[in-house]
Order: C-alpha cells, then sequence, then structure tokens
C-alpha cells in the first residue's frame, strides 16, 4: 500500500464523524461479541455497530479480529477512530492507513489523546515520501503538530533538485539551466508549505516556540516567523526568535526594545545571535539608542 495515495471513497476532512450516541436500549455484551465475531459480518453491519459509542473495548478487540470484516478499509478506520478502542489495536491499524487516513483519524474528537499523538507520529514519519500537494493540504488541515513538524521538515527536504552529474563544480550533460529552474521551483514550493503550516489554525503559540528553537530551524523559517501578522506580535514568540541564530539585526532591535536591560541580557545569554548583534543590542537597550 502507497502511504502516498489516497483511499478509495475516503475524502480528507478536517473532522471525521463522531459515533452516535448511546442507544436507548443497549444490547447485551454476549449479543455483541457474538455480531463482532459473525464471520458473515458485512461492512454495512459493522460500521452501523461502530456507531454505538458505547462499544466495550472487548467487542472492539473482536471484532479488530474479525477478518472478513477487516477486509472493508472503511471499518479500519471506523475501528481506530472508535473512542474505546484499546491503543493496542487502533495505533497498530493506523500504521496500515493511507496519508489523508491517517489525518483523519488524529482529527476525530472521540479518539483518546495518546492515540492521537501517535498517529501523529506515525503521520510525521512519512513526511518525507509524500507530495508538495499532498504536504500543502496537510499544513493546512492536519493537527498543529504535523503543521509545526512541516515547518521543520520542509527545510531540510532537498529531493533530486539537481539533475546533471557534477564535476569539477559544474553540471554537465548542458542541464545548468534546468538545475536552475528546479531548485527555484523547489524552494518556491517549499516556501508555500511553510507559510501554509504557520497559517494552521491548530498550531499554537508552544509549538511555534519550540519549532524556531530547534537546531533544524533555518534562516527561512526564522524570518516567516518573524513576519507574520499572527505569530510576530507575541512576546514569548519575539522572546524565542531573539535566541535563534538567524534574525535580522532590524527584527532583532524592534524585538528587544520592549525587553528591560537586565531581562535582555538573561535572555541573550543563552542566544545563538551573532556576538555583534548581541553587542548593539545590550548597549541600545542601557543607553536607548543604537551604538
Amino acid at each position: 500500500m502507497s502511504d502516498n495515495e489516497l483511499s478509495k471513497d475516503e475524502i480528507p476532512e478536517d473532522e471525521a464523524t463522531p459515533p452516535s450516541a448511546p442507544s436507548a436500549t443497549p444490547t447485551a455484551p454476549a449479543v455483541l461479541l457474538r455480531t463482532a465475531a459473525d464471520p458473515a459480518l458485512t461492512e454495512d453491519l459493522a460500521l452501523a455497530l461502530l456507531k454505538h459509542a458505547d462499544l466495550p473495548p472487548e467487542v472492539l478487540e473482536q471484532l479488530a479480529k474479525n477478518a472478513h470484516a477487516l477486509k472493508s478499509h472503511k471499518v479500519k478506520i471506523a475501528l481506530a477512530s472508535h473512542p474505546h478502542t484499546p491503543r493496542h489495536v487502533s495505533v497498530p491499524l493506523a500504521r496500515q492507513f493511507y496519508t489523508f487516513d491517517l489525518m483523519k483519524v488524529a482529527l476525530s474528537p472521540g479518539v483518546p489523546a495518546d492515540v492521537k499523538v501517535a498517529v501523529d507520529d506515525v503521520l510525521i514519519s512519512r513526511l518525507k515520501a509524500v507530495t508538495v500537494g499532498e504536504r500543502l493540504t496537510l499544513a493546512r488541515r492536519a493537527s498543529g503538530r504535523v503543521a509545526a513538524a512541516l515547518l521543520l521538515d520542509v527545510e531540510t527536504r532537498d529531493g533530486t533538485i539537481i539533475t546533471g552529474k557534477i564535476k569539477d563544480g559544474k553540471i554537465k550533460d548542458g542541464k545548468m539551466i534546468a538545475a536552475k529552474i528546479n531548485h527555484a521551483e523547489a524552494v518556491a514550493r517549499q516556501t508555500r508549505v511553510m507559510q501554509t503550516a504557520l497559517e494552521n489554525p491548530r498550531l499554537t503559540e508552544a509549538l511555534v516556540i519550540k519549532s524556531v528553537l530547534r537546531p533544524a530551524a533555518s534562516a527561512a523559517l526564522v524570518h516567516a516567523v518573524a513576519r507574520h501578522a499572527k505569530w510576530s506580535p507575541r512576546r514569548e514568540v519575539r522572546a524565542a526568535l531573539l535566541r535563534t541564530a538567524h534574525l535580522s539585526l532590524a527584527r532583532a532591535l524592534e524585538f528587544s526594545r520592549e525587553i528591560p536591560a537586565g531581562p535582555l541580557q538573561e535572555l541573550l545569554a543563552s542566544s545563538r545571535l551573532p556576538a555583534k548583534i548581541k553587542d548593539q543590542l545590550i548597549g541600545e537597550s542601557q543607553t536607548g539608542k543604537v551604538v
């Protein structure tokens, strides 16, 4: 199964439909177990069963052992998304899913938090294998953790930008122009993914701060956050940006003016900014003028 293919009849959605409310006349557990184990259980009946939010975990485990029912991809997704499905059942199932199926399960409101984290981890581990179009969709619609991963992953992903062989510093086979074009297109696509991820409504301030402070954060990411209308005005984000290695002098001066001299010196002590910029920031905070 390819991670990059969309499953049949599955359309990416921000929110999966939660199981229905408990039935007014609950079925006896023994009957439910027999139903879940029935080797003739159809897809429709299995999906109808999984719409009940009050199913006991043992029934869900039994359904997970029903090879006939699990031939249905829809049943697998519904089973992994059920609020009472044990983690040891839902997570292995999720590893079989397509890219957008993973996103769908992680965004399902009834899925336990620890399962959502595990499913997100599966999706994040596959980011380098998905197409640019899929990355854009994930950046826009996936969880905040996936969006934050794309902020960093997009900076290290290079693919096969140069198509010619390199010898003595030159590209052979007359492919210098093509290589430059491919590189420019790759950078543009990476930038679109990063900007889209920054607009993800599930991305939090804490995740942005964690991303810019990671050693893998590039100058492009730092500059994008420093100019972003939503993130750049935030005090904690500005403080984080002042600790990075890539913040421009102009932005560093702007962000440091709202921090008193003492706290600013403490912040800059752990900053990776060049020494000249640090000295200039400290000098201005002490005198009120650019030195």
